[in-house]
């Protein structure tokens, strides 16, 4: 097993290796690599066999990958465009890219036609297990397992069926130095470049640092390299700071080159770790860091330029001190012109230009207080309740306040007890012992109660959870142990609860649906989230959404929405809220032309078209349009369904018959418009 860009073990020792551990059912030493030799290890105590067939491939339910997709959303977004740009370098060249969580779980994946049916006998696509008590010794679980880079070729995976891959994989950390996944490439063995391993170690950077980026676009920013021209560039160390100073997030560079462990990430100042206070460094100011017998760092203070998305905007992080030792001493840069000189790479997120957001005293007072509150509460341990329609924002909340809180650098795990089916919610939230049931794996399954003991446990759509179960979760609650299904042993467990749903529990609980017992566990704060049609930032919520937008897909800048349009889409009622808010923007900013900037009637899907011609939207009051705005005419009753063929007519006549135009006033496509026509023309609407 390679940890570097070096050839791996000898065939012939390897050769010998695997011959010993078939024969002997013992890894034998000196052989392989002590990294190597490990990882059999613990594959043989979990039972794997080398030679064992495995017709039953370790494979996620459909449901628990749909949970899992949602769960890890920023992660996805954050990571697909590495990927593709990965996939890119390597098209044609026989390999895959896939990614796992940090269970092992594969969420994407990205392959050549060619390779893809050899990957797809081993299962190596979405919904796949891959860590190491379900495979042996592979690229994926062993980067987990070791927490860092490695190579696995040929005869050194574990198990004889995947001895036609070779596989480099890297680790993914979050900001907070909390292992999120593992990026992978994955070819046949015959085709080993060494070049692989740089390339998925320098992703798997890109993806960390975007990470960063979404996570602390509010925040201070240090920026950290051994060159003076780095700083802004690819390759540099990141750290966050919060408003009074305390270092809130860290990419892995800055970690290596301060001496940063992850669990300090939270629990130190800048002044503490550096030397250097934030009131004697100015923004735009370069610092010299000394750092004894190693090179020095250069590093740049950067003020926050973005806020936040959909909807909500968080608060600094607030963190409680802890004593440390400052490693690093600060001494002025030449000149501060010369922090002002450094250059950014092309797109790289933090030097995009953006316009100054806006503030956070924009979002609605119902929004804000909400946040306020809940975070006051769970600082000191106390469960948050939040209700709210469907898609207004309530799992958004909840993450925002694991990610701000003490817990930030543990699990956020999400449960939609909706979406379980009621025969396995049992198992998936308690876990179980291996053999509890028919189709139960071997090594059993902790659960996601479990995965969460350290972090936060967000149970969404509580409501909805069987009322036989609600009572095993209370006296989890109650006592902090789980008992795993088919076990009897109790395992401890230390999380913070976060609850939501979109119906009124208390009428749950008189109707006999919900214990109300329960219903005060999970109610040490309620907090209630106005549907989008009733919030007073409608307009600050669509330019948040906007510029998110802008970011995943790589666009220069956000775009704008044309007055009209924006009139109209402030007057819709949008039953989906901000989740179905988020759907239109995403699809009209896909549909924006290359070298277009504004969003236009044309760029919006034709049922949303159609829904924001009803009479109640302000859409169709009687309104000049503003220039350059393409609004549809002001028609009274203006129902797609309905118009009028005088008023269909009139816009077509208007526009000069250019049928392009026309439909661009209506607000539908050439084909729809097309077709209404064909049906005036038969007397459908006389």
């Amino acid at each position: 097993m390679s940890q570097s860009a070096t050839p791996p073990a000898s065939r012939t020792d390897l050769g010998q290796a695997r011959r010993w551990l078939i024969e002997s059912g013992e890894v034998p030493q000196g052989l392989v690599d002590e990294a190597l030799s490990r990882s059999w290890e613990r594959s043989r105590h979990a039972g794997l066999s080398p030679v064992d067939a495995m017709l039953a491939l370790p494979q996620c339910a459909e449901g628990e990958l749909r949970q899992a997709l949602s769960a890890e959303h920023d992660f996805l977004a954050q990571a697909r465009p590495v990927m593709d740009f990965v996939f890119g370098q390597m098209l044609d060249s026989g390999s895959l890219v896939a990614l796992s969580d940090a269970r092992g779980l594969l969420l994407h994946s990205l392959g050549d036609a060619d390779f893809l049916s050899r990957a797809d006998r081993v299962s190596l696509r979405p919904g796949a297990l891959w860590h190491e008590v379900d495979r042996g010794t592979n690229a994926i679980g062993t980067a987990l397992a070791e927490r860092r880079p490695v190579v696995i070729h040929g005869a050194e995976h574990y198990l004889e069926r995947h001895s036609f891959l070779t596989c480099a994989a890297a680790p993914v950390f979050g900001p907070a130095g909390q292992l999120r996944g593992v990026l992978d490439i994955s070819g046949d063995h015959r085709s080993r470049h060494p070049h692989t391993f740089a390339l998925v170690r320098s992703a798997a950077r890109m993806i960390e640092d975007r990470l960063f980026h979404a996570r602390h676009t509010h925040e201070r920013i240090v920026r950290l390299h051994t060159l003076l021209e780095g700083l802004g560039g690819v390759g540099e160390g990141l750290l966050a700071l919060s408003e009074d100073g305390w270092v809130v997030g860290a990419n892995t560079l800055a970690q290596q080159w301060l001496l940063l462990e992850p669990t300090r990430i939270g629990a130190c100042t800048l002044e503490q770790l550096t030397g250097a206070g934030l009131g004697l460094w100015p923004p735009g100011k370069v610092m010299r860091l000394a750092r004894g017998e190693r090179p020095a760092l250069y590093a740049r203070l950067d003020a926050p330029r973005t806020t936040a998305v959909s909807g909500i905007a968080p608060a600094s992080q607030s963190t409680s001190a802890a004593t440390s030792t400052a490693t690093s001493t600060a001494t002025s840069a030449p000149t501060a012109a010369a922090g002002n000189a450094a250059t950014s790479a092309p797109g790289h997120p933090a030097q995009a230009p953006v316009a100054e957001p806006p503030s956070d005293a924009a979002l609605d007072p119902r929004v804000r207080d909400a946040q306020q509150r809940a975070r006051r509460v769970q600082a000191q341990g106390i469960a948050v309740l939040i209700q709210g329609e469907s898609g207004s924002g309530k799992e958004v909340l909840a993450r925002h306040l694991h990610d701000e809180g003490s817990r930030a650098h543990k699990p956020f795990v999400a449960v939609n007890c909706a979406a379980l089916p009621e025969g396995l919610i049992e198992a998936e939230l308690f876990g179980y012992v291996g053999g509890a049931f028919t189709g139960a794996r071997r090594e059993g399954s902790p659960g996601r109660i479990r995965d969460a003991d350290g972090g936060t446990l967000f149970l969404d759509e509580i409501g909805d959870m069987p009322l036989g179960l609600q009572a095993r979760l209370l006296r989890v609650l109650q006592e902090r142990v789980v008992v795993p299904v088919g076990g009897s042993k109790p395992v401890p467990v230390d999380f913070q609860l976060v609850s939501a749903t979109h119906r009124q529990l208390k009428d749950a609980i008189a109707a006999g649906q919900f214990r109300e017992d329960l219903y005060w566990r999970l109610n040490g704060l309620t907090v209630t989230l106005p549907p989008l049609r009733e919030r007073q930032d409608f307009h600050t919520v669509v330019d948040l959404m906007l510029r998110s937008i802008a970011g995943d897909m790589g666009l220069p800048r956000p775009p704008e929405v044309l007055p009209g349009l924006r009139q109209a889409l402030a007057a819709h009622r949008w039953p989906g809220n901000l989740r179905q808010l988020h759907g239109v923007l995403r699809t009209a900013c896909a549909l924006l032309e290359a070298d277009a900037h504004s969003l236009d009637w044309r760029h919006l899907p034709e049922d949303m078209a159609e829904a924001l011609h009803e009479p109640n939207a302000a859409a169709t009051q009687a309104q000049a349009p503003a220039a350059g705005d393409t609004t549809p005419p002001r028609i009274p009753e203006a129902n797609l369904r309905r118009l009028s063929s005088q008023a269909i007519r009139q816009v077509v006549a208007d526009t000069g018959g250019n049928m392009s135009e026309a439909a661009r006033r209506l607000g539908i496509s050439r084909n729809t418009l097309y077709r209404r026509l064909k049906d005036l023309g038969s007397g459908a609407d006389r």
